[in-house]
């Protein structure tokens, strides 16, 4: 298991957190995901077997916010 944490600009408040949780912990090989609104970053532990930080990535973007390590 991987942990990354993520730094995510583009978040207007406490639902958009939620919103990228829920995405993320939708994806195969998740266990974890934890957005921060007031930090504007998410953690995500997730199995590198089963899935990757560009599929994070992309997920994250999917739902209109910027993302980057």
């Amino acid at each position: 298991m991987i942990k990354e944490k993520l730094s995510i600009n583009g978040m207007h408040c406490a639902s958009c957190a939620l919103s990228i949780d829920e995405e993320l912990e939708d994806l195969e090989g998740i266990t974890e995901a934890k957005t921060s609104y007031r930090k504007q970053t998410t953690e995500v532990v997730f199995d590198e077997t089963r899935t990757g930080i560009d599929k994070i990535h992309e997920t994250i973007r999917a739902l209109g916010y910027d993302v980057a390590r």
